[in-house]
C-alpha cells in the first residue's frame, strides 16, 4: 500500500493520490456522431467538418507523443508498407493451427511465424506448444490462468505481490483462491516447471494497435478446448473474432530487426535508465531503478499538471519512468531540466514544505528527504 508522507519531512498531510471519482465521463467533450445532411454528397459540407476533428486530433497525437514517459509504449515503429492492408477485414477466428475454417480472410500464416519466433525464445519446440495472439497482455495472463484453473480445478493461484493487476482480476472472475507472495521474475524458459508465457506485443517490440502473444504447453489446452461446427475449428482462445491484423505487424518487425537488434535495445535502454536514475540523485530526487529493469522509480511530483504532461504513472508517493526504445536521451534531459525547474518552485526556500519521504517505497538508501540525506 503506498504510504503517508511524512508530515514533519513534508509539511503535507495524507497521501499524493489524485482521487478517481465513478461518475465523471467525456461525454461534455466528446465529438458527437451526427447524421449526414440529405445533400450532403453534393455539397462535401460533413466531409470537410470530419477533417476539421481529424486534422487537430493528430496534431494532439503527435504532441502527446513527444511527452510520453510513464507506460511501457515503443512509439519508434514504421509500418507503412503494411498500409496496403486497411482496406481488408482480416479475421483470425478460432484455432491458429487449424486451417479448415470457413472463414478464408485471415492471417494465421503470420500468426504461427510469429508464435514460432516466441517458442525459439522461450525454449519450446514447435511440438509441444500452442498458443495464439492476444489483443493485449492481459487476456493472455486471462487465458494462462483459465487454462491453469482447468487442468488443476481445485489450485490455488500463487502470484507475486507486484504481479499484473490483471492477475488478480482474474482470480476474481474466476473465483479463485489467490496468495501473494513475495517474488521476483525469473528468466523466463519452458526448461522450467512452468505452464504458459504471456507478453505485450505493443510494448518493448512497439505496434499501432494494442496485441499479446500467449504461449501454452500443448499438453494443457485440450481441458479448455471444444469444437466449434459453426467455425469449422476448434475454439480454445478467449475471444471469438480476433484482429488479423496484428500479427502481420508483429511479424514484419521481428523479420525487420530480430533477436540482435533487440538485444541491443535492451541494452540502450537500461543505460539510458541509469542515466535517468543518476542524473535524479544528483539533483537531489529520491529515485530507485532495480538490477535489469528500464524502470526509474522516483518521488511523486507535486504538480498534477506536470504529471498529465509527462503522462506520470503514479501510486501515492511514487511515480515511475519507463525508459523504452523510443526514449532519448535528448527525452530525459527535457524531463529532467523540466522537473528540476519546476521542483524549484515547488519546495522554496521557505521551509514550508519538504520532498516527500519514500523510503517505504524505494528504501532509505534511495530516498532524498531531509530525514535521509
Amino acid at each position: 500500500m503506498p504510504a503517508d508522507i511524512n508530515d514533519d519531512a513534508s509539511g503535507i498531510k495524507g497521501e499524493m493520490e489524485r482521487e478517481i471519482v465513478l461518475g465523471r465521463n467525456i461525454h461534455t467533450d466528446c465529438w458527437e456522431v451526427k447524421e449526414p445532411d440529405a445533400d450532403d454528397e453534393v455539397t462535401g459540407e460533413r466531409k470537410a467538418s470530419m477533417a476539421s476533428v481529424l486534422a487537430p486530433y493528430r496534431r494532439t497525437l503527435i504532441e502527446r507523443t513527444k511527452n510520453h514517459l510513464g507506460y511501457p509504449i515503443n512509439l519508434d515503429f514504421e509500418y507503412g508498407a503494411l498500409a496496403q492492408f486497411q482496406h481488408f477485414s482480416i479475421n483470425n477466428l478460432g484455432d491458429p493451427f487449424i486451417d479448415e475454417s470457413n472463414y478464408g480472410v485471415h492471417s494465421r500464416e503470420f500468426e504461427v511465424g510469429v508464435l514460432d519466433w516466441f517458442a525459439r525464445l522461450w525454449e519450446l519446440e514447435k511440438n509441444e506448444y500452442w498458443g495464439y495472439i492476444t489483443n493485449c497482455g492481459t487476456e493472455g495472463n486471462l487465458h494462462g490462468i483459465l487454462v491453469g484453473r482447468e487442468v488443476y480445478p481445485d489450485g490455488i493461484l500463487y502470484a507475486s505481490r507486484e504481479s499484473h493487476y490483471s492477475v488478480f482480476k482474474a482470480a476474481r472472475m474466476y473465483r479463485m483462491e489467490c496468495e501473494k507472495v513475495d517474488a521476483l521474475a525469473p528468466k523466463v524458459t519452458f526448461k522450467k516447471p512452468i505452464g504458459s508465457v504471456s507478453v505485450s506485443g505493443h510494448k518493448f517490440v512497439g505496434c499501432p494497435m494494442p496485441c499479446g502473444v500467449q504461449i501454452t504447453r500443448l499438453e494443457h489446452i485440450n481441458a479448455l478446448s471444444r469444437n466449434v461446427e459453426y467455425l469449422a475449428s476448434r475454439d480454445a482462445t478467449m475471444m471469438g473474432s480476433r484482429n488479423g491484423h496484428a500479427p502481420i505487424f508483429l511479424w514484419y518487425t521481428l523479420n525487420k530487426k530480430g533477436y540482435r537488434w533487440f538485444q541491443k535495445e535492451v541494452q540502450k535502454c537500461l543505460q539510458n535508465a541509469h542515466y535517468l536514475k543518476d542524473r535524479l540523485r544528483d539533483a537531489g530526487i529520491g529515485a530507485m531503478l532495480n538490477e535489469l529493469s528500464s524502470t526509474v522509480v522516483l518521488e511523486r511530483p507535486l504538480d498534477e499538471e506536470f504529471i498529465r504532461k509527462w503522462q506520470l504513472a503514479c501510486q501515492g508517493n511514487i511515480a515511475h519512468v519507463v525508459v523504452m526504445p523510443n526514449v532519448t536521451v535528448e527525452k530525459l534531459d527535457k524531463f529532467l531540466n523540466e522537473l528540476i525547474t519546476r521542483r524549484a518552485t515547488w519546495y522554496g526556500d521557505d521551509g514550508k514544505h519538504q520532498s516527500p519521504c519514500v523510503a517505504s517505497n524505494i528504501g532509505k538508501e534511495n530516498c532524498l528527504c531531509f530525514l535521509h540525506k
